[in-house]
């Protein structure tokens, strides 16, 4: 079972937020509970795919890259590598033009190779640094 949600965590990354195919989320999770939404996302696999639409088109360049995919029972964790440059609005963010490049963990949980949870943890303060919308030292001021 380990071995197959592996291959669902990768088609999520490859399939739906490298290519935005949002029609394999809905094959994959559509019981899907988010316990680390994006500001205004909604729940369930629709505020998925409403997250992964506002990130793939603010940078439509968006790569994540799986640097290791760890699976233990029912839990997959991954932590990956993901860059984009910013040609479109993010969270109230004009487009810079500028490229970032930071690491995330996400851990999955699944049942009957469908993902039912996530929980994610993502260096947003160094994307909004290389983004430009929060100077780099700001907070080291405060």
């Amino acid at each position: 079972m380990s071995e197959q949600n592996k291959t669902v965590f990768r088609r999520i990354v490859e399939e739906v937020f490298n290519q935005g195919k949002l029609a394999t989320a809905d094959e994959l999770g559509t019981e899907y509970m988010e316990h680390s939404p994006a500001p205004g996302q909604a729940p369930g696999i629709d505020g998925f795919k409403q997250m992964v639409q506002m990130f793939r088109g603010a940078f439509p360049d968006l790569r994540i890259t799986i640097e290791d995919l760890i699976a233990e029972g029912d839990r997959v964790v991954g932590r990956m590598t993901t860059s984009g440059t910013h040609r479109g609005e993010f969270m109230g963010l004009a487009p810079t033009g500028k490229r970032f490049t930071i690491s995330e963990i996400h851990i999955l949980r699944f049942a009957n190779g469908k993902i039912l949870e996530h929980w994610g943890v993502a260096d947003d303060l160094g994307m909004m640094q290389q983004l430009g919308a929060v100077p780099v030292g700001a907070l080291s001021q405060a």
